[in-house]
Order: C-alpha cells, then sequence, then structure tokens
C-alpha cells in the first residue's frame, strides 16, 4: 500500500528538500498546483470562467506553528478576495480553508482559528462568494462543525467538508442534509485507524453513496468531490431520483486531474467547480495527490528521472 508510505513522506523533511531540488518536480508540481502567486492564478479563474466552470480557491501551506503565521494564511484569503473583487470575479469563486492553517491546532486554537476565518468569511460574502471549511483528519472534526455552526449564524452560506470513510459521518450527513446547508463530501485523504474509519477502499464506496442519498434526499445543497465515473453516475441518478434541477447540486474536481470530464459536466448543464490550490508552500498538498492515485505517482516518477 503506498498511500500510507506517501503520506508519511509528506511529513519528511529530509524527502521534502530531496522533491523539491528533482529536476522534473516544477514540471509535475503545475499539473497540481495552479501558480504561487494571487497574479498566477488570476487568468486561471478567468479561463475557468469562460470555459462554464466554477472554482473553490485553497491556498496551500503546512505546519503553522505560531498565531503569526495563522494571520498570514488569513491575510492571503483576504488578499486573494480583494483582487477577485476588483475583476469582478467573486460570483465565479469561493474559497476552501483548512482550519489548521488560521491556528486551529495552537494553544487556544478553536478560538484563534475562528477569529481568523471570520474576516475571511465576511469578505467573501461581501464580493458575493463564501467560504467552505475543509475536512482534516478526525481529531479536528468536532472543533471544525463547531466553527461552522457558530459561522452559519451569520453567514448560512458557510460550507463545510464530510469524509465517507469515517464512520461517524453517516450521522454527519443526516445533520447537515438541512435546509441551506452546503455540503461537500468526498472519500477522505488521511490516514486513519481501522477505530475510526473504513480500511476497505469497497467498504468506504458503499459509505459514500448511502452519505449521498442522505444529502441528495435532504435539503440541503450537495458538492459531490469526486473524481470516480462511477459515483459521478450514481450522483446523477440520485439526484433525478431525488427530483433535483441540475443546478440544486454540483460537482467538484480537483485542478489538473480529468479536466475533459470538467467541460463534459459543464456542457451537459451541471455545475462543475474546480478545487484550485495555489502558493508556495506546495509539498504536503502535492504529496496527497500522489497519495490518492498511483497514477499520479507513476508521472511524477517519470518526470524526476527527466532532466530539463
Amino acid at each position: 500500500m503506498l498511500g500510507p508510505v506517501i503520506l508519511a513522506a509528506s511529513r519528511s523533511d529530509k524527502m521534502r528538500r530531496f522533491i523539491s531540488a528533482a529536476p522534473g518536480t516544477k514540471q509535475v508540481v503545475g499539473r497540481f498546483i495552479a501558480g504561487e502567486t494571487v497574479e498566477q492564478v488570476v487568468p486561471i479563474i478567468e479561463d475557468a470562467a469562460g470555459k462554464g466552470l466554477e472554482v473553490t480557491m485553497d491556498v496551500v501551506g503546512e505546519d503553522i506553528t505560531t498565531p503569526e503565521q495563522a494571520a498570514t494564511a488569513r491575510d492571503a484569503y483576504l488578499e486573494l478576495i480583494g483582487r477577485l473583487k476588483d475583476l469582478g470575479l467573486g460570483t465565479r469563486a469561493e474559497m476552501s480553508v483548512k482550519l489548521s492553517m488560521f491556528g486551529q491546532a495552537l494553544e487556544g486554537g478553536h478560538e484563534l482559528a475562528l477569529t481568523n476565518v471570520r474576516p475571511v468569511v465576511e469578505a467573501a460574502a461581501e464580493i458575493g462568494t463564501t467560504v467552505t471549511l475543509d475536512a482534516e483528519d478526525h481529531t479536528t472534526l468536532d472543533s471544525m462543525f463547531a466553527i461552522h455552526e457558530e459561522l452559519r449564524k451569520d453567514f448560512p452560506q458557510t460550507g463545510c467538508v464530510i469524509q465517507a470513510y469515517l464512520f461517524r459521518t453517516e450521522e454527519d450527513a443526516r445533520r447537515l442534509a438541512a435546509a441551506g446547508s452546503r455540503v461537500r463530501i468526498v472519500k477522505g485523504a488521511y490516514k486513519e485507524p481501522a477505530s475510526v474509519a473504513y480500511q476497505d477502499k469497497a467498504e468506504t464506496d458503499k459509505a459514500y453513496v448511502r452519505i449521498l442519498r442522505t444529502l441528495m434526499d435532504g435539503e440541503g445543497y450537495p458538492m459531490i468531490g469526486s473524481h470516480d465515473p462511477r459515483l459521478i453516475a450514481i450522483a446523477q441518478e440520485l439526484g433525478r431520483k431525488a427530483g433535483r434541477k441540475l443546478d440544486e447540486y454540483e460537482f467538484q474536481m480537483l485542478y489538473g486531474i480529468r479536466s475533459e470530464e470538467h467541460i463534459r459536466l459543464a456542457a451537459e448543464g451541471h455545475r462543475m467547480r474546480v478545487y484550485t490550490a495555489y502558493g508556495t508552500d506546495w509539498y504536503g498538498y502535492f504529496m496527497r495527490r500522489l497519495a490518492e492515485k498511483p497514477a499520479n505517482l507513476l508521472f511524477f516518477g517519470r518526470s524526476i528521472l527527466t532532466k530539463g
């Protein structure tokens, strides 16, 4: 099983230095990371809008160890939102945030993360868009859901993410499938113990379908985070059975993965949102993409053996 090995490597400073220095790394990273600065990603957002796509923007970063770093992460999102406002692109782009970036893991982290994320949510609302709180490992979820509930008091459009491989998620989905909610369902990419999560892919897929049915039958707005053709087809069928119009749910896929499918779904009339990451601290995000799909690892392996 390569996934756990790659995830372990994502936490290794030695491996970080090796991969960053590899000759083919820049080429491969560019497949998954849209750029390092706001100015580099603006043309990508504009191009997506021209193709009928929407985006959710993730300013990547890892290992926040001080409140000052958390404030810097907050300010990076505020800079992005300000640029989107200037360009009139607010309604085409939402934000995805990891609360760990906003200081959740620090001492007093729950309140610190809430304090840092609130101005981002406020700024997003001012330009006609919103924020989705990404799910991280299972130990952070009670805090994330509490912050989500608090933010929704003033900004009910604030979304959150649930992970199908966790045992708790079916209950979470029933609670979240309420009017006005926005919920992204993903399979889950963190290494979780057997005490809290399915270890078998088939069991995770079955749970994904059960949870998606709950969301489709509910009164909220489901966001299907998957590249799996079978699950996409099941989602379409569940949407039809639930009587949903095509704009009453959406698909979400990662930048650089199955790009032709992005266009196909949008052309069929579906809302299609591309999860677009950018920033200088790309290593952890990049390694999780490799862990999720062996084909990505093979692509990377071929590239680092190519000079130039």
